[in-house]
């Protein structure tokens, strides 16, 4: 039933108007301006956390925004409809990851920041001397040689 004048409901918290007149748009932009914060706050400590600063002529910062920015984008997902929607701008995402690992690779290659087999084959070798230095029995020695190189092959 219509009335004249003034409404007589209960404002909404935060707003200047009751919820048959606006009132919870209010109370959504609160929430909204919330989860906003809240995800500027996330957004930092994820980047911390997946990224790795230390040195300049790295690309792991960049790899990391790439790998949050579609973890955002899946979790903001709600069913497959939008999973199918949005699959452009995912696999766009997805080789871009794929292009800053490629030359994040091989920028450490360059700067001889990975070890080839060869180096962690001779790195075991020396691991097994200096054990041998302080151990005398051939047998024992003879397994853990084998269990490392074992364990290299596996890897």
């Amino acid at each position: 039933m219509p009335t004249i004048g003034q409404c007589r409901n209960k404002a909404a918290e935060g707003s200047l108007f009751c919820y048959a007149h606006g009132g919870n748009k209010g109370v959504e932009a609160k929430k909204q301006r919330e989860m906003k914060n809240y995800r500027l706050a996330k957004f930092r400590s994820r980047a911390e956390e997946l990224g790795n600063s230390e040195h300049i002529t790295s690309l792991k910062d960049e790899v990391a925004l790439l790998r949050m920015l579609i973890e955002e984008r899946i979790n903001s997902l709600k069913d497959t409809q939008e999973l199918l929607l949005c699959s452009g701008p995912l696999s766009d995402l997805l080789m871009k990851v794929a292009t800053v690992v490629e030359k994040c690779h091989k920028l450490d290659s360059k700067l001889g920041n990975l070890l080839d087999r060869s180096k962690v084959v001779q790195f075991a070798q020396i691991v097994v001397e200096i054990i041998s230095s302080k151990i005398d029995d051939p047998k024992i020695l003879d397994q853990i040689s084998s269990e490392i190189l074992q364990s290299l092959k596996e890897t």
